[in-house]
């Protein structure tokens, strides 16, 4: 499957009376592309997987598939107890996605092999990305077990382990040189310098949501936007537990695109946090203009 360039993961708009937003999900990925992602992930962890229901989930994933038209891959979350994971993602196919973002399972956790097989049972529904965080924490010998599983084509990390990174790409590599990996940390562009030093190219941009501007210009080399955005928006990310979502779905609102709030148990920025967010991004696109 082709991915490349930068992955985007649009958030997931509720309205005024915390429904689904389905027009303001379909504009938002519609001006995501205007500015030509590799890939877009709908209803994933910036999109508050966690926080759907499973008819909401393939409504989003449906808007996504009929925006994006085939230009580009579509995946969907899928994840959690097996059950649901099933019907998430045969939601996701039948709703025209063309792969998976499988979430950790949780509560229940068993062996290796318990794991595969979990993992197996909804690739066979459709190709699947594992994402390594929480409590999926894989050496290089289970995830050289997962990539010849038929269906699952690639590892997302969340983990942040170089060490172990290194030697899970060195090992799967030499039996499958095609399988994917991805830096899935909340502010990949941060440390996709030390991804890419150990093969690792392809990453999660939640900034790609609010500012693909930005986003597009560290791609293309701006350096200047670690320091001068990207470390104080790592900064500002850190100071409330889930604002690696909460921020990003302000930065859409402060972009022009009333996406709505956060679900509980995430919760909005303080005003505070708020203006220097706004000034982040002004920060920011003015270096990736200049």
């Amino acid at each position: 499957m082709n991915l490349s360039g930068v992955l985007f993961f649009p958030v997931t708009p509720f309205d005024a009376d915390g429904g689904l937003a389905e027009e303001v999900l379909a504009e938002h990925i519609r001006q995501g592309m205007e500015h030509g992602p590799g890939g877009v992930f709908v209803a994933c962890g910036t999109g508050e997987f966690s926080a759907l229901s499973e008819a909401e989930h393939a409504r989003a994933v449906r808007v996504a598939a009929e925006v994006v038209g085939g230009r580009v891959p579509v995946f969907a979350g899928a994840g959690g107890p097996l059950g649901t994971a099933l019907t998430q993602a045969r939601a996701a196919r039948e709703a025209g996605a063309d792969g998976l973002l499988l979430m950790p399972p949780y509560l229940a956790q068993g062996p290796g092999h318990g794991f595969a097989a979990y993992v197996a049972a909804v690739a066979a529904e459709l190709p699947v990305i594992v994402y390594q965080r929480g409590s999926v924490v894989l050496e290089p010998e289970a995830v050289v077990e997962l990539a010849g599983l038929p269906g699952v084509i690639g590892l997302k990390d969340g983990v942040g382990d170089i060490d172990r990174m290194q030697r899970i790409v060195l090992a799967v590599r030499e039996t499958y040189p095609d399988f994917l990996f991805f830096n899935g940390l909340p502010t990949a562009e941060l440390t996709m310098p030390a991804y890419r030093g150990i093969g690792v190219e392809l990453y999660s941009s939640a900034v790609f949501a609010f500012a693909p501007e930005i986003a597009l210009a560290y791609l293309n080399g701006d350096e200047r936007l670690l320091t001068g955005f990207y470390a104080p928006l790592v900064r500002l990310r850190g100071k409330v537990p889930g604002y690696p979502v909460a921020l990003v779905k302000a930065g859409v609102r402060l972009r022009g695109l009333d996406v709505g709030a956060v679900r509980p148990p995430l919760v909005e920025p303080t005003e505070e946090h708020l203006a220097e967010l706004e000034q982040l991004i002004k920060t920011g696109l003015e270096l990736a203009a200049s």
